[in-house]
């Protein structure tokens, strides 16, 4: 099912505007599966394989001009779509949301920016057609937009590559008035009450410009991962991979660590911290961060945690960087005052900063900050960072656990946003032979040595994925529509 364009949207598209300016010719749809090394808990549920989903999509400029892009995300069900009904149920229905997305955007007939056209598609299409899914779906229960977005990121983000791939240049550089045709007052607001004017500027007066060449990683500690070799017991993975936490420690050089917690067993998560803080004690300073996982429902919960911590552990409570998104995933359903956590610790929206409207709500309710994510799309995230940093709130970017072509736009976002504390980077340790190929040219990008990334091979232009040097054999796509440039 393809929707019709929106009358709004049909009032944008002019045969004016500028000359660098792309409109999608085709799009083609694959999905990767992958399987888990070890199991990665996400809140009630734990996760032992995903989708990813990935998409090439051709573009054209006014005078007929062709590129490539490329975009890619996992469809990690037990995030993006909590709930009873069964992991493979959910799977089959994002899969099969992302197809209709892919004949969706083919038909998305409109010039412009990749920022513009995401914007739009995002603002009038995604939602038009999330409702008709959700109607027309046999399921009992809404698929929701978190879901939508992480669907519809590939096609973003390959949109975004392919602009870039046209014009020659890394896409970073082309966040500025000589390639866009609005500036951000157009997407946001021009003067808000605060005080933040977005009349003149342009994504590039919030990012940075250069990319460095290491950024610092962060390990996520997951809620079923072993600590302590006295945990061992059933099949450990013989593959020469690290597996408890002083392992990964004492290879990858780790001093940042995402703590995974349950949110609904005080006592548990407070050892949790204490546990992993005295770990990585031994082996000199670090940071942590504590993910309460969006099941708390009391600020009163997260602020005993923490107290205690501070009263029996100050070191410890001392290295926490932020807490993130403890509340629940839906902010406009669950208004709740969050100051009290943020006066004890920087509190950082994950799962509700959808899009920058939802972060200004988060703001009003005392959040300080948000972790950004490609797989809400490049698009959203790009905008978000805008607000946010005009809003002088703390920015950190957190992983999807990306593997393959995923990592690299996520990384660069981080590289160019000016985080808290380096990148989160965890598809290393869940599926690390999932990016074989792309580590043959990429190999600083899929394994941490020295508490770092190396960012250094990439290169060129759009996401500089070098994707003609990777040997990934992708199969047959499972959806195709339009016409491709030619080599």
């Amino acid at each position: 099912m393809t929707p019709p364009n929106s009358p709004q949207t049909l009032a944008k598209l002019s045969t004016t505007g500028k000359s660098t300016d792309i409109a999608i010719a085709g799009v083609e749809l694959y999905f990767l599966p992958v399987t888990t090394r070890v199991p990665l808990k996400f809140g009630s549920e734990t996760l032992t394989s995903v989708t990813c989903a990935r998409v090439r999509v051709s573009v054209e400029d006014r005078s007929g001009r062709k590129a490539e892009g490329w975009g890619e995300t996992p469809l990690s069900v037990p995030w993006v779509w909590p709930s009873t009904i069964s992991h493979r149920t959910r799977d089959l229905a994002l899969r099969d949301f992302c197809e209709q997305l892919a004949s969706a955007w083919s038909a998305f007939s409109m010039y412009g920016h990749p920022l513009e056209i995401g914007y739009e598609f995002q603002e009038n299409i995604l939602p038009t057609l999330l409702a008709g899914f959700n109607r027309d779906c046999a399921l009992d229960e809404r698929m929701p937009l978190l879901a939508g977005l992480v669907c519809c990121s590939p096609f973003d983000i390959a949109l975004h590559d392919a602009y870039g791939n046209l014009h020659e240049r890394p896409i970073y550089d082309c966040y500025t008035a000589e390639f866009m045709n609005h500036d951000l007052a157009y997407f946001l607001e021009g003067v808000d009450s605060e005080g933040a004017d977005f009349e003149g500027k342009y994504p590039i007066d919030f990012i940075s410009p250069k990319v460095p060449e290491t950024l610092p990683v962060w390990h996520l500690v997951g809620g079923v991962d072993l600590l302590d070799p006295a945990e061992m017991n059933g099949d450990i993975p013989l593959d020469g991979e690290p597996f408890v936490l002083e392992d990964w420690i004492n290879r990858d050089g780790l001093q940042n660590l995402k703590v995974k917690l349950r949110g609904n067993d005080a006592d548990w998560d407070f050892d949790r911290l204490v546990q992993v803080g005295l770990i990585a004690g031994r082996h000199g300073p670090y940071t942590l961060s504590a993910d309460f996982n969006c099941t708390v429902l009391d600020p009163a919960y997260v602020n005993a945690v923490l107290d205690r911590l501070a009263a029996e552990h100050r070191d410890i409570f001392d290295a926490i960087l932020y807490v993130e998104q403890p509340f629940p995933y839906d902010l406009e359903a669950n208004k709740i005052d969050v100051s009290s956590v943020s006066s004890r610790k920087p509190l950082l929206m994950d799962e509700s900063a959808h899009n920058w409207q939802l972060v200004r709500l988060g703001k009003k309710l005392g959040w300080t900050g948000v972790a950004l994510k490609t797989c809400k799309t490049q698009t959203g995230a790009i905008l978000t960072l805008c607000w946010a940093k005009a809003h002088k709130m703390s920015i950190m970017v957190q992983d999807l656990t990306n593997p393959m072509l995923a990592q690299i736009p996520h990384v660069l976002l981080a590289a160019h946003a000016g985080t808290m504390r380096g990148v989160e980077s965890n598809a290393m340790q869940f599926y690390p032979k999932a990016s074989l190929p792309e580590a043959k040219v990429h190999p600083g990008l899929y394994q941490r040595r020295e508490g770092k990334l190396d960012l250094s091979s990439i290169q060129g232009s759009g996401f500089g994925y070098r994707v003609n040097e990777i040997a990934r054999e992708l199969g047959d796509p499972v959806a195709t529509f339009g016409s491709f440039a030619k080599d």
